[in-house]
């Protein structure tokens, strides 16, 4: 199901995106935002997992702009190198590389488009939706949302959080959620990143729950 090709950014930064393409009808085009493991087995599951559902999935490949290639674990030295990228993100420059996958999905479906990412991604999914043009936007566990709560989403917006996670204050969220409080936002008796199956965090409870609201808002929304 799975294939590559190369997007180009508004400052001419070229990057590698994962596509899946639904086999059945199309419904639209569904932009996939990395953890900061990069774009992995799960990150391409994910993408495969809404291919089924009728999308066009795009997983841009953030790190593109760091270090190429980057796949990785959660445990180990794996873990310890998604840790080392932290002080070089740039959001900024992510956005952008999101704008291109954006682009291409709209290019090739002529349909809406949707985001929805996951940790670094969640937070990116946010600010695609304040400072780009898709049709919806959901995030899971992105934890410099509530940095950016004054921003406006362009977008309709679904947010999933955990309770038990001790990366996100809920005070943060409630900012959130006191500025946009058309924003749809869900808690869940789980910790940080509940979604990701190969993580000892891992609720499947709450991973089955959030995935069925995202993909019935996606559904509404971007039909």
């Amino acid at each position: 199901m799975g294939q590559h090709t190369t997007l180009t950014t508004t400052d001419g930064h070229t990057l590698d995106a994962y596509i899946a393409r639904p086999e059945g009808e199309l419904i639209a085009g569904l932009v996939i935002v990395q953890e900061i493991f990069g774009v992995n087995a799960h990150i391409r599951s994910v993408a495969d997992g809404y291919a089924k559902d009728g999308f066009l999935a795009v997983a841009p490949a953030l790190f593109d702009r760091i270090e190429r290639g980057v796949e990785l674990g959660y445990d180990g030295a794996d873990r310890e190198k998604a840790m080392s990228f932290f002080p070089n993100l740039d959001a900024d420059k992510a956005v952008l590389d999101v704008a291109a996958a954006i682009a291409f999905a709209k290019a090739q479906t002529g349909k809406k488009v949707g985001v929805i990412g996951y940790c670094f991604g969640g937070s990116i999914a946010w600010l695609a939706a304040t400072r780009l043009d898709p049709d919806a936007a959901v995030g899971y566990y992105g934890g410099q949302i509530p940095k950016y709560a004054e921003e406006t989403p362009h977008a309709p917006v679904m947010l999933h959080f955990g309770e038990q996670d001790t990366h996100i204050p809920e005070a943060g969220v409630n900012k959130v959620k006191a500025a946009h409080p058309e924003v749809e936002i869900y808690w869940y008796d789980a910790g940080h990143a509940f979604n990701c199956e190969p993580r000892s965090s891992y609720n499947a409870e709450a991973a089955r729950t959030a995935r069925e609201r995202s993909l019935a808002f996606l559904k509404k929304h971007l039909s």
